[in-house]
């Protein structure tokens, strides 16, 4: 299948590979927490800050905002999208417009490889399954131009599902929402995907920690990781995945098993 015609304008993958390298993480909140700091969504700016000093990111709607400021630097047409907000399961993403105002589910909460054409109506856009966007599954759009609906395909015959709105949610409802997320100490949570060369055989997997375990998803499958052992900790497992700092993990970690969450 040629999926070309689902991938995004060069000018918006030059913005969403500057995030190859960030996880999805809710350490951060608990660690700003434990510095006495009031729960609230920080500022771009902020998060600039601190991922400059500590490594860190933030979870799915730090990294909206942060995706959404810096199309906006590029002059990348944009804007909020998510379903379930302002409840517990809610989950944060971002349209990027394309020359033709065509439309591209932006997805780093979610730890997407790459953002994906949701306009039904454009030259290119199929709803077959598709590789090379979702680490460790093949996607498959279904879009009717109001609702995107994307199948996650996994090795085993698994399959999952996820629905985005694809009007425009506004900044004050989408920044109340966030508001909500952050406030909430629900569980330890870092996703990364992570790139692997093994001679010309390039694969993208992704790595989580939840809740005192790690997990990695490849398209061979889903494989618990081991505990650590020796001298290594979970925090140290943890910064050497995620690239935070371990001792913003440390703390983090240690606020959530305060809270009986770790």
């Amino acid at each position: 299948m040629n999926q070309c015609g689902m991938k995004a304008t060069e000018e918006i993958l030059r913005v969403w590979r500057r995030f190859d390298d960030f996880p999805m993480e809710t350490l951060t909140k608990a660690w700003l927490h434990a510095n006495g700091e009031k729960f609230g969504p920080r500022s771009v700016e902020r998060m600039r800050e601190d991922r400059g000093k500590y490594g860190t990111s933030g979870n799915c709607f730090d990294l909206a905002l942060w995706l959404l400021d810096e199309l906006r630097n590029e002059g990348i047409a944009c804007y909020p999208v998510g379903e379930h907000l302002g409840t517990d399961d809610a989950h944060a993403a971002v349209i990027a417009l394309g020359h033709e105002g065509e439309r591209y589910l932006c997805d780093l909460g979610d730890q997407w490889i790459q953002p994906v054409l949701v306009e039904p109506d454009r030259e290119g856009y199929t709803e077959a399954p598709l590789s090379g966007f979702f680490p460790g599954a093949r996607i498959a759009v279904s879009s009717d131009g109001q609702a995107a609906n994307i199948r996650y395909m996994r090795p085993g015959g698994k399959e999952s599902r996820a629905s985005f709105d694809l009007e425009p949610t506004s900044e004050a409802e989408f920044k109340e929402a966030a508001a909500y997320s952050q406030g909430l100490l629900s569980r330890p949570l870092v996703e990364k995907r992570i790139r692997l060369c093994t001679g010309t055989d390039g694969r993208t997997v992704h790595w989580e920690y939840e809740n005192g375990q790690a997990r990695v998803s490849s398209d061979r499958g889903l494989f618990r990781e081991s505990e650590p052992n020796g001298e290594e900790t979970w925090a140290g497992r943890i910064s050497r995945r995620s690239g935070i700092d371990e001792s913003v993990v440390r703390i983090a970690l240690d606020v959530y098993a305060e809270e009986g969450m770790a």
